[in-house]
């Protein structure tokens, strides 16, 4: 599944065990529609994310910058400590892409990486 939205806090990175760190980040995508009264409704989901395969893409991680994620949703349910219940959305990213700003989108994914790429742009168009 892909996912756009931006950044509501600065990315943290968490140590889970002696070997493994995720980095944890809220992004919130916003949505627009119009009800049959014509009225427009204006939508925000927020999902937590989680990242595992480098704690140095929390450096890019901060509060406002739009990315593009790659992944897997999952829901959760949990009942507070004030006896409410509450809900909300996972997403396991494998691939993050920034974009927007005055610099170039950089594409952050699984650990191959090939920095040997001289060529620019290859695109046909």
């Amino acid at each position: 599944m892909n996912i756009t939205g931006r950044l509501t806090a600065d990315a943290q990175v968490r140590n889970v065990s002696n070997s493994k760190t995720v980095v944890n980040f809220s992004v919130a995508i916003n949505d627009s529609y119009r009800n049959k009264a014509g009225e427009r409704i204006e939508q925000t989901t927020y999902f937590d994310c989680a990242y595992w395969l480098s704690p140095k893409v929390a450096q890019i991680l901060t509060k406002g910058t739009v990315v593009e994620l790659t992944g897997k949703v999952s829901a959760r349910a949990w009942t507070g400590s004030d006896g409410q219940a509450h809900a909300g959305l996972n997403f396991n990213t494998s691939q993050i892409k920034l974009h927007g700003g005055g610099k170039k989108s950089e594409t952050v994914q699984a650990p191959t990486v090939n920095n040997n790429d001289k060529t620019g742009d290859d695109l046909p168009f």
